[in-house]
């Protein structure tokens, strides 16, 4: 990644390929510097490398400021640390991850919040969005809500965590002013129909609901999809047991790819009757696509669904 964001090499040393910055520590000239010769003080408030990183999503995005953590759920977590007595807006069917932030960590931080799209009050303070959300693939639409937002309350922001779409969709342009990419995700990730698939669920085909939605909202269609096996809880097990080059696991955007049962994974920990209204069902299997040859993918996933159909 180039820190100087235009290309033209890194800021402080002129290196065409930045370096590794391994110090913990920086240099003072003399007593009473504020900062040391570099900018730079102290691992933990910054170095050349996790500065050029920074600055350069926050390029990619158009954006001002950039800020790295150690993972996903701790930015968004970061974003969610608001005064006390604020209200968050999010939508429903969030990732399992930011949900639980939502419904257990909140009421110890002294904020409160409400899983719908429409309840703006004088406290609202963050309004929380996911396009596609993870994993049903639902759309929303961006700059209606960040231009909804600005109407009802200058004072909220909207956040978006763009995981699915990094780099393809840029949520800063459409309105959202905190922008959250899971770095270990795409951003760093270096044809045939089947009677045993019940729905596939992905906004790049023209019959998803909201694919022109999604088509003004990004310049390519993201490699995240989802589908209904035709069958129950049993039917999606011996899909996941007979898959050989797909991996069964959480995460997305490696060089592998994966495939995930919402219902006992990610989004395990949900009483059922909300799962399921929130359309994590049994059957709903997810699956991010990743730099393999399609063909093996495609013929996987083929030989899975037939095994798993096989009692039907």
């Amino acid at each position: 990644m180039d820190g100087a964001s235009g290309g033209g090499g890194e800021t402080i040393t002129g290196a065409v390929v930045p370096p590794i910055s391994l110090s913990t520590t920086f240099k003072y000239q003399a007593l009473g510097q504020l900062l040391a010769v570099t900018g730079f003080v102290y691992l933990r408030d910054g170095n050349p490398a996790r500065n050029g990183f920074e600055s350069t999503v926050a390029a990619l995005e158009g954006g001002t400021h950039g800020v790295a953590y150690a993972s996903g759920s701790a930015a968004i977590a970061m974003v969610m640390t608001l005064p006390k007595g604020s209200h968050v807006i999010s939508v429903s069917d969030v990732y399992g991850g930011t949900f639980e932030t939502l419904t257990k960590i909140s009421p110890n931080m002294g904020y409160s919040a409400t899983f719908i799209t429409s309840a703006m009050t004088h406290a609202t303070k963050l309004i929380w969005l996911e396009s596609p959300i993870n994993p049903t693939m639902k759309l929303v639409d961006i700059a209606a809500v960040a231009a909804q937002a600005i109407r009802v309350n200058l004072d909220v922001l909207v956040g978006t965590d763009n995981s699915f779409l990094s780099p393809t969709s840029s949520a800063h342009s459409l309105g959202a002013e905190v922008v959250v990419h899971s770095a270990t995700k795409y951003l760093n990730g270096h044809s045939d129909v089947s009677p045993l698939v019940e729905l596939v669920i992905y906004p790049g085909l023209a019959s998803h609901l909201q694919h022109e939605l999604d088509k003004r909202q990004r310049t390519a269609f993201g490699g995240m999809i989802a589908f209904r096996i035709k069958g129950d809880l049993a039917t999606a097990t011996a899909f996941f047991q007979h898959l050989k080059t797909v991996t069964i696991a959480e995460s997305l955007g490696g060089v592998e790819s994966l495939a995930e049962l919402p219902a006992t994974m990610t989004h395990g920990n949900l009483p059922f009757d909300d799962r399921i209204k929130l359309g994590f069902t049994d059957n709903l299997i997810r699956v991010p696509v990743s730099v393999e040859d399609a063909e093996d993918i495609i013929q996987d996933v083929l030989q899975a669904l037939e095994k798993a159909g096989e009692g039907q």
